[in-house]
């Protein structure tokens, strides 16, 4: 649990090991089978999405502390969100289109998917659900995103050394790659008592 008087490196670490949003929280799954193939393709969409993660948290946060809230519209947390959120991936996407076209494609039906990824939900919701400041806002929204990167970019690394490895053909494809999240998901799971969080 975060804090609002919780240290700047405490929710760095809590974000990007102890609570990762993919790994112990099991958000974002979608594009962490979907996308972790390839090493360049993960390195690509974890920048995509520590980019829209950390511009929805603080326009999320916005949102809620200088529109919502004084306009006593709480009830539309979710609706607004998730504007915001469908908006900023579209401007991603144009601009990758035009910037990044390989990457672009090889990112394929994913890149449209971050408007539907529950973790750039997630971290709009819980800035304000954890009460934290702007400045911690941006911290946290940064931090989630960064553990995301961490995760698909170790689960690429691995994805791709088991495709060159001798595997059993009963276990090939899908059932070895959720077995190497599980135990991935267990190492995570160590960092859980760090600094008594």
């Amino acid at each position: 649990m975060i804090s609002n008087d919780m240290a700047w490196y405490m929710i760095i670490i809590s974000a990007v090991l102890i609570n990762n949003i993919i790994l112990i929280r099991f958000l974002a799954l979608c594009s962490f089978f979907g996308v972790s193939n390839k090493l360049e393709t993960s390195i690509g969409m974890g920048m995509a999405v520590i980019f829209v993660i950390v511009i929805a948290g603080a326009a999320s946060w916005l949102l809620w502390h200088y529109l919502l809230l004084p306009l006593k519209l709480e009830y539309l947390r979710t609706a607004a969100f998730i504007l915001v959120i469908a908006g900023l991936v579209q401007f991603l996407e144009m601009y990758m289109r035009k910037a990044m076209p390989a990457l672009y494609h090889a990112m394929g039906i994913y890149l449209p998917l971050i408007t539907t990824n529950c973790a750039v939900l997630a971290v709009a919701l819980l800035v304000i659900d954890y009460n934290l400041g702007f400045i911690n806002t941006l911290i946290y929204s940064v931090s989630v995103p960064v553990g995301y990167t961490l995760s698909i970019i170790l689960f690429a690394g691995v994805r791709e050394r088991i495709d060159i490895a001798p595997i059993p053909k009963f276990l090939k494809g899908y059932p070895i790659i959720f077995i190497t999240a599980s135990i991935m998901s267990m190492a995570f799971l160590g960092f859980s008592h760090l600094f008594g969080l």
